[in-house]
C-alpha cells in the first residue's frame, strides 16, 4: 500500500490524456525520485502556462499574445481550417506550409447536437471576407464528423468565390490528424483537392 501523497501524485498524473496508471506511477516517482528545483520547475512552467495562454483573437490557436506569431507573420489570404489548437501543431510539423489558421473547436456533429452554431463558422466567414482570403484548406479529421464540417464550409464559402480544399486521403478513415506523422501529412497537403 502506497502513501496517501504518492497516490494523489499518480491520481493527478491519470487525468492526463494517454496516461494510465503504469505510466502515472512512473511518472510520480521521476518527479519524487527528482531534484526539488526540477519539481519547482515542472510547477511553475505549468502555472504560468494556465495563467498566460490564452487564445489569439484571430485564429484561436493558443498563444501568449493577443495575436499568435503565425497570424502576424503569415500569408492570411490562405487559411487552414482545423478542429483543435492541438491539430495547428501537428500541421506545423510540415513547415512548407506559409498560410495561416482558424481553428474551429470541434465539428459538427448531429449526434452531439453540435452543429455550426456552436463550432466557429461565423468567424471563419468574417474572416475570409475581411482578409480577402483567395483558398481554405479544410484539415480536419478524416471522419464523419470532419467530412461533413468539410462539406459545410464548402457550401458556405463556395458562393464567394473563395476556392475550398480539402487535404488529400494520405490521412487514414477514422484517425486523428495529431498522431499523423510528417510525410504523410506533408504528401496530405500537397494533393489537397477542391470540395465541389
Amino acid at each position: 500500500m502506497q502513501d496517501q501523497v504518492i497516490e494523489n501524485l499518480i491520481e493527478q498524473f491519470r487525468t492526463l490524456p494517454g496516461v494510465g496508471y503504469k505510466t502515472a506511477q512512473r511518472y510520480a516517482y521521476s518527479v519524487i525520485e527528482g531534484t526539488t528545483e526540477r519539481a519547482e520547475r515542472f510547477s511553475c512552467a505549468i502555472k504560468e502556462a494556465k495563467e498566460k495562454i490564452g487564445f489569439c483573437k484571430v485564429c484561436g490557436n493558443f498563444t501568449d499574445q493577443e495575436v499568435c506569431p503565425i497570424c502576424q507573420k503569415r500569408n492570411r489570404q490562405i487559411v487552414c481550417v482545423v478542429k483543435d489548437p492541438k491539430d495547428v501543431l501537428s500541421m506545423e510539423k510540415v513547415k512548407t506550409y506559409d498560410g495561416v489558421y482558424h481553428v474551429l473547436f470541434g465539428t459538427i456533429s448531429p449526434l452531439e447536437h453540435r452543429g455550426p452554431d456552436q463550432i466557429r463558422i461565423k468567424e471563419l466567414l468574417s474572416r475570409v471576407q475581411t482578409d480577402k482570403v483567395v483558398e481554405v484548406i479544410v484539415a480536419t479529421n478524416p471522419d464523419v464528423e470532419g467530412e461533413a464540417t468539410a462539406m459545410y464550409i464548402a457550401k458556405i464559402l463556395s458562393p464567394l468565390g473563395v476556392k475550398v480544399t480539402r487535404l488529400a486521403q494520405g490521412i487514414a478513415m477514422g484517425s486523428d490528424l495529431e498522431y499523423a506523422d510528417e510525410v504523410t501529412l506533408s504528401k496530405a497537403l500537397e494533393a489537397r483537392r477542391e470540395i465541389n
